[in-house]
Formats: structure tokens, sequence, C-alpha cells
């Protein structure tokens, strides 16, 4: 039944994935930002230092070159959206073409606020969460315009995770965000110890940073009990697309979860605040993985509930909508 579908140009297919990752790097290179405390290493904008290219040393290399990347990921964005209003056949991707150029406009404007305003958490904790919205878009552009997408609409599967897949997803962005607030307050090793916190299971709330970090750490433990149950429900369903999607979610939680051990194990044992030189940056790279992790966490969910969503849709066929009203519906 794929021949339904209209099918995107192999090379479109391929850009749009490269613009998928080109994200996902680009959340890293900001997560360096955060985690080397560049963040008014460069403090005008949209200049830098008053050039286009300051000299990259110090912070300066951290935070002028998240804007590089960010502008090369912004022009990757204008032609994908160009590129999919030219040639891609189905028109709800065209949208989210240009939406997702909306999304990295507003995200770059954002960026810019958090520097004249001298990095406000809010602002610093929007920035982190549109980045993520961003992100998401793209995924999906890339999944929509996949041969995948075309060859599972022609499958049926009776046990597709839908609602359960689309709650999984809510809960991975919460979780984000509340990573995100942890960061943004200084608040990574609030509680210094893992997997117990500060000596309990459930630590006493003796200050704001613990609070949140605990927050942290519940929203850890409530995902990974949904991927969980997403998994027994993929494996169920008999689909094989979703089995391999499900697989791909709980490696990515397990390396998530003992990235985040790591960073509290080796943040703690070399007293944090000390750390200077290639100590230093080897823990920013670590938490910056985290966090990196914590978005490739929220992509594969994603796809997960798109795939179940894609699947699902077919076994509405037998209801008495046709198959033209069917395919118009974007998965």
């Amino acid at each position: 039944m794929t021949e339904s579908i209209p099918s995107t140009p192999r090379a479109l297919r391929g850009f749009t994935k490269f613009v998928a990752l080109s994200t996902l790097f680009l959340i890293y290179a900001g997560a360096m930002v955060t985690s080397t405390g560049s963040g008014l290493a460069v403090p005008d904008w949209p200049l830098s230092y008053g050039m286009l290219m300051p000299p990259m040393v110090a912070g300066i290399f951290y935070e002028h070159g998240h804007r590089l990347l960010a502008a090369s990921v912004g022009l990757l964005t204008v032609i994908q959206a160009i590129w999919l209003y030219r040639s891609e056949p189905k028109q709800f991707v065209r949208r989210l073409g240009w939406i997702s150029v909306g999304a990295v406009v507003a995200q770059g404007l954002l960026g810019g606020l958090t520097v004249r305003l001298l990095l406000p958490h809010s602002v610093s904790i929007g920035h982190a969460g549109l980045a993520e919205i961003f992100l998401c878009l793209n995924v999906s552009i890339a999944f929509f315009t996949s041969e995948s997408f075309r060859r599972m609409r022609g499958a049926q599967v009776s046990d597709a995770p839908v609602a359960l897949s689309s709650a999984l997803v809510a809960a991975v962005y919460i979780q984000i965000l509340l990573g995100a607030t942890m960061r943004h307050l200084g608040a990574g090793i609030a509680i210094a110890d893992f997997p117990t916190s500060l000596g309990r299971i459930i630590p006493p709330m003796i200050s704001t940073a613990v609070a949140v970090n605990f927050a942290h750490r519940t929203g850890a433990a409530v995902v990974s009990l949904l991927a969980i149950a997403v998994l027994i429900r993929v494996f169920r369903s008999g689909s094989a697309p979703l089995r391999r999607a499900g697989i791909a979610l709980v490696c990515v939680i397990a390396l998530q979860i003992w990235l985040g051990a790591k960073v509290v194990w080796e943040g703690t044992a070399a007293n944090y605040h000390s750390l200077v030189g290639a100590e230093a940056l080897h823990h920013a790279s670590v938490t910056s993985f985290h966090v990196m992790t914590g978005a490739l966490t929220l992509a594969t969910s994603l796809v997960i509930a798109l795939t179940a969503r894609s699947l699902a849709v077919r076994v509405e066929e037998t209801t008495p909508f046709s198959r033209s009203e069917v395919a118009e519906v974007p998965a």
C-alpha cells in the first residue's frame, strides 16, 4: 500500500537527517557553554566584542563557537525548508519545515536575550527548552520524509502504544526542563552521592538546590519506568520498527543514567569547584554529553511515538473513513 504515499527525493531525505544530527550536536555545543561557565565570555550580541570573528581563546571559543554553529544550523534549516517547499510532496511536512525555521529564529533571539539580560535563569531555561523543541521538529521532518515511514504505513499493528509513547515524550521533555533548571541554578551536585541522596532514599529538602536536584532524579526514575513499559508494549505489538526503536531507547537511557552518575561521582571526588585545566574540561565534556544524551532520549522517544501513531493509523482504516481521508492526516 506504500504506493499511495508520495516518496521524498533521496537526496532530500539524507539532508533532513543531516539537519537533525546537526541540531543534536548544536545542543551539545550549547551545553558546553554552560558547563564551562562561558555564557558571558562574549558580553555583546549579535556581534562578539564588536567583531564577526573575535580571537577564539578561553571561554570565547565555546561561546562564539556556539554562535557560529547555531548560525550554520539556522542556514541549514532555511535550506531544508526551501528544499521541502520545492520537492516534498506531503504538505504537512512542508509546513513543518517553515515552523522549524521559525523555531530557530526564535531560538537565536532568545539566545541573544540571555546575553543582553546577563543570563537570567528563566530565559536561559527557556532557551534550553526551545532547543529541544527545535530538535523534535527536525527529527519529525526526518522521520516523515523517510522510506521507513512510507513502508510502515502499509503495515497494521493492533497494539501500537500510542498513548503510552506520547506520555513518555512528555515525561522526557519535563525531565529535560528539570535538568536545565538544575544546571542553571548550579545545583548539579547539590546531592553529592548516588544512587542514594544525601545518604537516604528521600533527602531532607534543606535548600532549593537539593529539591530541584532530587526532582530531577525522581524524573529519571519515572522516565525509566515508562520506557520499560513502552518496551514491553512494543515487543507485544510484533512490529520490528517499534522493537528496534524500543531497544535503542533503553540503551540510550542506560547510557544517560551512567553519565549522570559519573557527573556526580567525578565531580564530588575531585571537588568540582576547584577543577582546572584538563580536569575541568573533562568534567564539562561528561556533563555536556549527559545533556546531549538527554536530547537523544527525547528524540528516540519521539520516533517511537510517531512510529506507533503511523502504524496505528492503518488500523483505523477499518472504520467508515476512506483511505484518502486517512492519508491526509499527518501521522
